[in-house]
């Protein structure tokens, strides 16, 4: 039901799906939720007004471990050395200090543009793989920091069973991350209690090789996994993809279409080493590629087919994942300049004569982000929550540019930061380049940064 219309903004220049539109009315109800868009008078937002970006891969606890894996080690470095500083790392963290990292993460995001995360979280216990007094106490951590920050979150508990696709048990650095499956099961009930407009709960089943073939039979069967966002991490490895053939007879993408009713509510993180009959098949399935290239860039993961994935109609979203770098600027000029290095061409995401590259790419990422967060966001149209960015009128980097470059200049002009206004819900979490919070959270973060560099 809708609420009471409580505020009325005017936006000069308004992104829709089909592009800008001119002197929008914004009608904002009383619990956060878009009760219309047209044409009349509000308070005015700003020249260039546009959705907030949903983030579908997050990892929070390894924003505080960003540059501190960037050294040469002894042997070829790869994602499995830099696997073994994060476990390191993760064994300093619990509740307090999730909490603290978490929401300095939240407030960056959300100062870059993210209005929306997906939080693939799997650091459930103790080190020694205990569980907490209350066993979703580190799940609580990040909901109370999502909270604090004024972002919306989609949290997806993560399901990690195994050591590798021949069943090994966790090894002891992994102990933390384990469930069975009904303790997994008793976590997302306790969770869903917690759900509102601003909150989401989904399954994460962490990869093939960490969930055996009977307990994703045993999820997927379960009255938990219907109607929700379920995400996986999957080929993101030439490794993983040779084991999984060595082992199951199959790639991961193939064998997960053969074992899995896969569609729209799921959500393909990396999914960088495809064949083409893969990547026609995700895009069929009407399921979200996850990407997140400054994470796959910062591992050495290899490079998504871009262009045959947009040539098939394929759906996309972007996230941060390790948070080496928090904006989805970032992101889709990363997404594109890949494929520039990796053709020798320009122009790859956009696919006619004319198309801009950046509205091409803001656009998808919308609508997979939205898709992947299970959630009415992504658009500014009736019924959808009110999430929204407002550029700054003022930036050198967007003077004299008009609708058809405003979007590319955004994501290709340089680093200034262009987002100015950030709502989320209909409540206003920046202002003026400044979070609300910003400056206790910070100081929170710098603290425990500082009592965690005493390990």
């Amino acid at each position: 039901m809708a609420g009471t219309i409580a505020t009325r903004y005017t936006a000069d220049r308004l992104w829709t799906p089909q592009g800008w539109t001119s002197d929008a009315l914004l009608e904002v109800d009383d619990g956060g939720m878009l009760a219309g868009v047209g044409a009349g008078e509000g308070e005015r937002l700003g020249r260039w007004v546009l959705p907030g970006m949903p983030n579908l891969h997050s990892h929070a606890f390894q924003r505080a471990m960003a540059g501190l894996a960037e050294r040469k080690g002894k042997s070829d470095d790869s994602f499995w050395t830099w696997r073994e500083t994060m476990y390191a790392f993760a064994a300093t963290i619990g509740p307090d200090e999730l909490q603290a990292i978490a929401a300095q993460l939240y407030v960056e995001m959300l100062k870059a543009g993210y209005t929306q995360v997906c939080e693939f979280h799997y650091l459930h216990h103790q080190p020694d793989g205990t569980p907490y007094a209350q066993p979703e106490a580190m799940s609580l951590a990040l909901i109370e920091a999502a909270r604090e920050a004024g972002i919306a979150l989609t949290l997806l508990p993560v399901l990690y069973m195994s050591g590798g696709f021949d069943g090994r048990p966790l090894a002891p650095r992994q102990r933390r991350f384990g469930h069975d499956v009904p303790s997994y099961l008793r976590l997302l009930e306790s969770l869903r209690a917690h759900e509102s407009d601003k909150l989401r709960v989904g399954i994460a089943l962490h990869s093939l090789r960490a969930v055996p073939e009977d307990a994703l039979r045993q999820i997927l069967a379960n009255d938990a996994s219907k109607d929700c966002p379920i995400h996986i991490h999957i080929a993101e490895q030439i490794g993983e993809v040779q084991d999984c053939l060595a082992t199951r007879g199959a790639r991961p993408v193939e064998w997960l279409f053969d074992h899995a009713p896969v569609d729209a509510r799921w959500t393909l993180v990396h999914a960088t080493h495809l064949s083409d009959a893969e990547t026609a098949q995700i895009a069929r399935s009407g399921a979200v590629a996850g990407l997140c290239p400054t994470t796959e860039a910062n591992l050495g993961d290899g490079l998504f087919p871009l262009a045959d994935y947009i040539d098939a109609k394929g759906t996309l979203g972007v996230g941060s994942d390790s948070h080496i770098s928090v904006s989805p600027v970032e992101e889709l000029r990363w997404l594109e300049y890949g494929q520039r290095l990796s053709t020798r061409h320009r122009n790859i995401a956009a696919c006619h004569q004319g198309d801009s590259v950046g509205e091409t790419l803001w656009r998808a990422a919308l609508h997979g982000g939205a898709t992947a967060s299970g959630l009415p966001i992504g658009e500014l149209r009736a019924n959808a929550r009110a999430d929204l960015l407002v550029l700054d009128d003022r930036a050198p980097l967007l003077a004299a540019r008009d609708e058809r470059s405003v979007i590319d200049s955004f994501l290709f002009a340089g680093n200034a930061s262009l987002v100015r206004d950030v709502m989320v819900g209909g409540e206003w979490v920046v202002r003026g380049f400044v979070h609300r919070d910003e400056e206790r959270i910070a100081a929170r973060y710098r603290s425990v940064m500082e009592r965690l560099a005493q390990h």
